[in-house]
């Protein structure tokens, strides 16, 4: 992963040299902006692998940063936020982030993240499933999973997912008979230790029902086990 390009946007020039130097010495190459409307032009010059993003930003908000860039991109987005609330990280994970760490927080956890993340986007990338995966196509109900070229359809109309959307409807089609915690979801799709906090999963188990089911409170295709997690729905 050596070579490979993160977009660094945080207005506080402290905190962005220091992220930017710890990653540096990985071998990654860093483009730093310090302000929102910075930050969309700089997106727009070049393929970055990964973003990490301030919530908090001077000219455009991190907010409409990520909408924006969540538009045309499906790019791992690891946002920082000074904010413990859970309404807040509720927000930034469905406007479109893949996962957040809280401020003040340790670069060595950062980088482990940044590092998950970019394991799991590359793989994506490079070969379109999850280790283990099988056939090429999955079909079940109205949906259709393409693994190699990374698509899914559904009644013939393309869907756009991002990557953590794809992994995790991934490992529902090619286990659906099994239910999935909160805990094997967050191990299987973002690549390290549970630490107890479900918004993200549930977020992004949320966003998925949005783009493929008909109705997403009375979901048909990812069934709520109360009390267990998750599991895949017949699709009728």
């Amino acid at each position: 992963m050596k070579n490979t390009n993160i977009l660094m946007i945080e207005d506080d020039p402290e905190i962005n040299r220091l992220i930017s130097k710890y990653l540096a010495k990985e071998g990654y190459t860093l483009v730093q902006a310090f302000d929102g409307k910075e930050a969309l032009e700089k997106f727009a010059q070049s393929h970055f692998s990964l973003i990490i993003l301030d919530l908090m930003l001077p000219v455009i908000d991190g907010l409409e940063v990520m909408r924006r860039i969540r538009e045309v991109s499906t790019v791992p987005i690891l946002l920082l936020t000074a904010k413990r609330e859970d309404t807040d990280k509720v927000i930034g994970l469905g406007a479109g982030a893949d996962d957040y760490i809280v401020k003040p927080f340790s670069v060595f956890e950062l980088v482990a993240r940044v590092k998950a993340h970019l394991r799991r986007y590359i793989y994506f990338n490079h070969h379109g499933s999850i280790p283990g995966g099988g056939k090429n196509i999955i079909v079940h109900g109205d949906l259709k999973l393409d693994t190699e070229n990374c698509t899914l359809t559904r009644r013939g109309e393309p869907v756009d997912l991002t990557a953590k959307e794809y992994h995790i409807l991934k490992l529902f089609l090619s286990y659906p008979q099994r239910v999935f915690t909160k805990e094997q979801l967050f191990n299987q799709v973002w690549g390290e230790e549970f630490m107890g906090d479900e918004n993200t999963v549930m977020v992004h188990i949320s966003r998925l029902r949005s783009k493929i089911e008909d109705s997403p409170d009375k979901p048909k295709y990812i069934k709520t086990v109360w009390g267990f997690g998750y599991k895949l729905g017949d699709g009728k």
